[in-house]
């Protein structure tokens, strides 16, 4: 029974530290305050709650006051949590959990993007999702096989609300990843191909990611074909990645649009862009 808690804390340390890169620190810090916690406060379900709120704090703390001047250092920036310049994360989470850094010129190439597609599109904004951690080139961002240097950088499709027939800056999925613009009767079919070939990740997302939602929504081609080529017009984007399918039915003829390989996962759910 000794043995339980230092495999839990170690396997908690690895979680944090997967999710968030900070979290395990954070937590092992933490810890240094168990034993006043433990001194001062007699009932248990309250030290447990002191605990947590401990943790809570410093991982808080630690992300958006300790982190953002420091990942400068390693040349990083964080994209905003708030909506500005017409740019904010779908999911708050992304932010929370680290998950939002960039090279200052792939933030700037985005907020230019972003700034035009708001004026071409009055009250469009554009949602990013997953970016890099703040520290350390190679540390993976996982699920992600590239996202390990700040140089990289995912964007939700846009769409049209069924409900209304109008532009909405929402998409169906929560996370912005696995519900698909899935290729048509006669069109390149990469999923298929992929999935052949025995590379059972490839539709995973779209598997686990709920689809109820998508009823709602219609894949704005318009705005997302612009999207891309602005992108591409930006002289730091080296890459972009969407799926094969997509790039022919958008008549998008950029030669920055090169095809990820099936070990990635598709992408006809979001953008790729990376310096």
């Amino acid at each position: 029974m000794k043995l339980v808690k230092p495999i839990l804390i170690v396997l908690l340390f690895c979680l944090l530290t997967v999710l968030t890169q900070i979290g395990g620190l954070v937590y092992i810090i933490s810890i240094s305050f168990h034993k006043w916690v433990n001194k001062t406060i007699k009932n248990k379900y309250y030290r447990q709650l002191t605990i947590f709120a401990i943790f809570v704090f410093l991982y808080c703390f630690s992300t958006f006051v300790v982190v953002p001047p420091l990942a400068r250092l390693w040349g990083r920036v964080p994209l905003p949590i708030a909506e500005t310049n017409h740019l904010r994360p779908l999911n708050q989470l992304t932010c929370l959990f680290n998950r939002n850094y960039v090279r200052p010129q792939l933030k700037q190439a985005t907020y230019t993007v972003a700034s035009e597609i708001n004026k071409r599109y009055p009250g469009s904004t554009l949602n990013y999702l997953d970016a890099s951690f703040p520290f350390i080139n190679g540390f993976p961002l996982m699920p992600h096989l590239s996202h390990n240097d700040g140089k990289k950088l995912d964007l939700a499709f846009f769409y049209i609300d069924n409900k209304t027939g109008l532009r909405t800056d929402k998409a169906p999925s929560p996370i912005g990843y696995g519900i698909s613009e899935k290729p048509r009767t006669g069109e390149i079919n990469t999923t298929q191909t992929c999935l052949i070939k025995g590379y059972w990740q490839y539709s995973f997302l779209t598997q686990i990611v709920p689809q109820g939602n998508k009823v709602n929504f219609t894949f704005d081609s318009v705005r997302t074909k612009d999207l891309v080529n602005l992108f591409a017009a930006q002289n730091a984007i080296n890459k972009i990645f969407i799926e094969p399918h997509l790039k022919t039915r958008l008549k998008i003829t950029t030669p920055k649009i090169r095809f990820h390989g099936c070990r990635a996962v598709r992408h006809d759910d979001h953008i790729h862009v990376q310096l």
